[in-house]
């Protein structure tokens, strides 16, 4: 099992030390790309695929993510058949 895997199945056990930075390379390895407004976006990020949209928000000052924002990504990526 390769990163990837390895980093997919962890988001899939839904840890609570999550950390943006994971999410953000386990959505790239599935071919999302992160997409911002600049410097007027804030913390609001959304990493799009096709016609997929996964919005969050970047949290701080802490890393990791809140529960919610794991389930909401999960979620979707099941919807879309992609885990």
């Amino acid at each position: 099992m390769g990163k990837k895997e390895k980093l997919i199945e962890r988001l899939k056990s839904q840890p609570k030390d999550f950390s943006f930075d994971e999410m953000q390379s386990a959505l790239e390895s599935m071919g999302f790309e992160l997409f911002n407004k600049g410097k007027t976006s804030g913390s609001r990020v959304k990493f799009l695929k096709d016609n997929i949209v996964i919005s969050l928000h970047k949290p701080h000052p802490r890393k990791e993510l809140l529960e919610y924002q794991i389930k909401q990504v999960l979620a979707i990526l099941e919807q879309e058949d992609l885990i």
